[in-house]
């Protein structure tokens, strides 16, 4: 849709108006959002009535804490309205477009506390689907078992199943590596263990495709390819094995073969599914990955300074008698990459006072720098936490109902 050069916000009666231009610049993707629309049908899930003639959008939302909003987006700043609920401010923030992020440090940890106090977090609204074809009831059942483990007593069942045979395949794969293992025997053993994981695993995939809702958004998802990760080296490795025979040299060279069966350890990664401590270390980590590029972004530009200060003062002011271990800028790298974590293996260390100097700063740095965007990490970590722990919750039904049914 083509909207006119000035357009006007009704928020619970009070009036904003904006150029097109600058709507479409504001950084609140709710009203960026508007500028995409190409039916009014479209316009009226963004927004609750739209005035063709006056070209007025009308929202019932809270009109003070979209004031605070446009003082955020006009100066930059964002803090909670006096004497409104930080929880409904957060609300009204997520309806916009905005995040925890967006709050200044002070407000943020009034919102964690919050959060934290009342367990409760509020979602922003999800974006609209199109419409779903009915399944049918059973399918829908059994959808619901293989995709979410809380919602009945079958879906816990079979998720302790699945984390039963993960556990075993680990394992195994543990076990195959020592060197006691490797007898005729046990190897018959293993191999008869791991066929029978692997049917599970590639049944429940199978499964877990044919009853899906979204073919192609099931195969997208990133634990569904990591599934397919874990499970197609097997059938690689059975498949060689079978075309080229047990002792051919292709077998005894085995360097990809090796590759492809350790690539099993993927499968501890489907744990995720059963467990809200991983699964907020996911969320968190897709929600932050900012914070991390700026994590790696300090280290990396550290590690340049240091390292070359270090090659010059152990080893670039005496070329003959100097410090071997810091002969180049890519051996002090990695003394400087333990130092600042805080690991210091030892293995090599400065001997000039010079080099000892530059050490401790290096590891006093190394400390500052890894603790700057902690911080934000945190923040995230516990909005994860709720956000994942609530809507556990709300989709976990009773055991009671389920024997009854």
């Amino acid at each position: 849709m083509k909207f006119g050069s000035l357009c006007t916000l009704n928020v619970g009666g009070r009036r904003f108006s904006f150029s097109a231009e600058l709507m479409k610049r504001l950084p609140l993707s709710r009203l960026s959002r508007l500028h995409r629309c190409v039916s009014e049908s479209e316009l009226l899930e963004l927004c609750d009535d739209y005035d063709r003639d006056r070209n007025e959008f009308f929202f019932d939302r809270h009109s003070e804490a979209f004031s605070f909003i446009m003082l955020y987006v006009q100066h930059g700043k964002l803090r909670f309205v006096p004497h409104m609920c930080e929880l409904s401010f957060y609300n009204e923030m997520l309806y916009w477009g905005l995040e925890s992020a967006d709050l200044q440090p002070c407000c943020q940890r009034r919102l964690d506390d919050r959060l934290s106090d009342c367990f409760v977090h509020f979602f922003p609204e999800e974006e609209p689907r199109a419409p779903e074809e009915p399944q049918s009831p059973w399918l829908e059942r059994m959808r619901r078992t293989f995709e979410e483990p809380a919602s009945s007593l079958a879906a816990q069942i079979l998720a302790s199943v699945s984390v039963l045979f993960v556990v075993i395949s680990m394992v195994m794969l543990c076990a195959s590596t020592l060197p006691d293992w490797m007898t005729a025997e046990t190897t018959d053993q293993h191999r008869i263990i791991e066929a029978v994981c692997i049917g599970w695993f590639t049944a429940e995939c199978i499964v877990r495709f044919l009853v899906s809702r979204d073919k192609c958004e099931f195969v997208c998802r990133p634990l569904n390819v990591i599934d397919l990760l874990a499970i197609t080296p097997y059938y690689i490795s059975v498949t060689v094995t079978t075309l080229t025979g047990e002792n051919s040299q292709l077998q005894r060279a085995g360097v990809t073969l090796r590759v492809l069966r350790i690539m099993r350890i993927f499968w501890v990664i489907k744990l995720a599914r059963h467990f809200l401590g991983l699964q907020t270390l996911g969320l968190t980590l897709r929600r932050c990955y900012r914070e991390m590029m700026m994590l790696l972004v300090f280290i990396f530009v550290a590690m340049a300074i240091f390292s070359a200060l270090a090659q010059l003062l152990e080893h670039g002011l005496d070329l003959e008698s100097g410090n071997q271990d810091y002969a180049s800028i890519p051996a002090a790298s990695w003394w400087v990459i333990i130092s600042m974590t805080t690991v210091g293996y030892g293995d090599m260390y400065p001997v000039t006072v010079a080099g000892r100097v530059l050490g401790g700063l290096c590891v006093v740095s190394g400390i500052v720098l890894l603790a700057l965007p902690i911080t934000f990490i945190y923040h995230s970590f516990i909005q994860c936490y709720h956000e994942l722990r609530v809507r556990s919750a709300r989709g976990m039904p009773s055991l009671s109902a389920e024997f009854i049914h």
